[in-house]
């Protein structure tokens, strides 16, 4: 009887709970409170105080301060490009880590410390409104409301005395008012040489940390003073005005300093195509560097000849030896109307050697395009003699200099005034419609001065 007992006692509780289960999952269902209503949405100009102060945190800067815009078009490119981020975003901690970690271990006699697992997590931060200032100096600031409220797993183990424990971070909050500042704004991708980061207030940093297994954080009394640790150790390293710098280029390279001087010699040019009506040409040749702003050189024009030698040397400031080339274009100079292009090639910069002289021989083309037809017709051929010299280290200059900066008048100069001198050297290429008598024209401040007109010239 007993083991009967027994066995009808189990199926009893058995029966027992799935019952109950099946009684109270109906109940849940169909006896549900009638008097649960939708909550009112209301605009926030009738909430009362009490309410707008504990929805204050939680509005938009956007919504708050007009001089913030919005960025939903920022924060949707970060929710898409986020996987890849947080790849890049951990990679990169891990390598600025690992000589830190390496430096400091051997202070506390650890033998290894070892991420793990090293993720951000699914949901990407989010950015509720952005500052730009604008400056008169080469940069770019922005301001940044920034909430993130992720779910990362990062698992660090620490290996000391033959033991072995792991500390654990999860569910990370952060809320920062980050200050980016993109200087100095260079003419090269991505237009910026560094990036400088500093927080404009204490962030607000919530996690959780186990240890072991354990929450750590569930200690009484240490949880408050985790956070004001950390507020405080961030702030005393990137608290404005104290900043973090990330170079992202060498700024010297990204104003495209000078770094050596191309010395060109045109000498000669030969079997040139007859361009005028009385059959022969004008020819004359433009050099140029790619990539620079500055006026071509010419040579001198040679009347009437079809195998002109020149034996005319020129200068030119190379930047990027890396990436300009030399461009040579052979002209027929004409007194009235636009000169003709007779043909033209160009000089790779990295083709030449350091300090040791090249000659060209180049047949003229139409353009350098590799698969324009017109470009097999014979033009003839221009010969060229070209050197590179790099600087040396000591004539570099180690200073960048500013092409906007304002120059100090020279010592004697009165308060409040100066003296402006114009020299009038030349003129090339002038073209006048009804006739070639030029004269020079200067206006400063509502003054006028002319120089002397010249009468029936052919400038060249």
């Amino acid at each position: 009887m007993g083991i009967v007992s027994t066995i009808l006692g189990f199926c009893g509780f058995g029966v027992g709970i799935s019952v109950g289960l099946l009684i109270g999952y109906y109940l849940f269902i169909y006896f549900q409170p009638t008097d649960v209503k939708d909550p009112i949405v209301r605009p926030l100009v009738e909430q009362d105080s009490k309410t707008l102060q504990r929805l204050l945190p939680e509005i938009p800067q956007w919504v708050k301060n007009p001089d913030y815009d919005r960025v939903d078009w920022l924060n949707k490119f970060i929710e898409n490009m986020w996987p890849y981020l947080d790849k890049a975003i951990c990679k990169t901690a891990k390598n600025i880590a690992k000589p830190i970690i390496a430096e400091q271990i051997p202070k506390y006699k650890i033998d290894s410390v070892e991420f793990e697992a090293l993720t951000l997590g699914s949901l990407p931060p989010t950015f509720q409104g952005m500052k730009v200032y604008a400056t008169d100096e080469k940069e770019l600031i922005m301001e940044l409301s920034m909430k993130w409220a992720g779910n990362p797993n990062i698992t660090v183990a620490v290996k000391a005395f033959g033991l072995k424990a792991t500390v654990q971070v999860i569910d990370l909050q952060v809320f920062a008012a980050p200050r980016i500042t993109l200087k100095p704004l260079v003419p090269s991708f991505p237009c910026f040489a560094s990036i400088f980061v500093s927080l404009m207030e204490k962030p607000h940093v919530d996690f959780g940390l186990k240890l072991l297994g354990a929450d750590v954080m569930a200690i009484p009394g240490l949880y408050r003073l985790v956070q004001e640790l950390i507020k405080d150790q961030v702030a005393n390293m990137y608290l404005w005005p104290k900043t973090l710098e990330v170079p992202i280029m060498d700024p010297a390279k990204a104003m495209k300093k000078p770094v050596g001087i191309l010395s060109v010699k045109v000498v000669r040019a030969m079997k040139l195509k007859k361009k005028d009506i009385m059959g022969a040409s004008d020819p004359y040749v433009k050099m140029k560097l790619t990539e620079d702003k500055l006026p071509s050189k010419k040579t001198t024009v040679k009347h009437k000849n079809l195998n002109p030698e020149w034996n005319e040397e020129f200068n030119m400031v190379v930047k990027d030896p890396e990436s300009q080339a030399l461009e040579i274009i052979v002209y027929d100079w004409e007194q009235v109307g636009k000169h003709d292009k007779m043909g033209m090639n160009v000089i790779p910069l990295k083709e030449l050697t350091p300090d040791e002289p090249k000659v060209f021989t180049l047949d003229l083309l139409k353009n350098m395009d590799p698969n324009d037809v017109q470009n097999e017709k014979s033009r003839g051929q221009i010969v060229l003699e070209a050197l590179y010299k790099p600087f040396k280290d000591t004539e570099i200059p180690t200073e960048l200099e500013d092409p906007n900066a304002i120059q100090k008048a020279p010592e004697g100069t009165p308060a409040g005034g100066g003296l402006l001198v114009i020299i009038v050297h030349e003129a090339q290429e002038v073209e006048g419609k009804h006739h070639t008598n030029p004269y020079v024209r200067l206006l400063f401040r509502g003054e006028e001065r002319k120089t002397k007109v010249y009468f029936n010239i052919s400038i060249m």
